[in-house]
């Protein structure tokens, strides 16, 4: 069964900073191309980044470009998080399609997503 667990979210002052951690189950999250969303209570999951397989092309979302990294270790997928603002708050997931592509893309319509880890960004 296909897994994916998110962690590393929590409460931070902004302009600091949280790195994300999503790690699979049953599969070799290097081999896939995988990509970050989050939701804001009462707003539509938003696409964040995304990075193809064996550390492909990766692409961001214009509010995030600059600040957020996306990036693969040990076979894990991490979103370093920097200069956060209030509207960074928002639960974080990751997903993929299981498809072996140096392309990505930060379209809902991937099958298989995380539980999601909450980030939320206040004084």
């Amino acid at each position: 069964q296909v897994q994916l667990v998110e962690s590393g979210g929590g409460l931070v002052q902004p302009g600091g900073s949280l790195r994300l951690s999503c790690a699979a189950s049953e599969f070799t999250l290097d081999y896939y191309s995988i990509a970050w969303f989050r939701q804001a209570p009462g707003k539509k999951r938003e696409g964040v980044a995304c990075i193809g397989s064996n550390d492909g092309n990766r692409y961001y979302a214009d509010s995030v470009k600059d600040r957020f990294t996306i990036s693969r270790a040990n076979d894990r997928l991490y979103l370093q998080m920097n200069s956060l603002k209030p509207e960074d708050t928002a639960v974080y997931y990751c997903a993929t399609d299981l498809l072996i592509s140096r392309a990505c893309h930060i379209n809902d319509d991937y099958n298989y997503w995380g539980q999601g880890t909450q980030v939320t960004v206040s004084s």
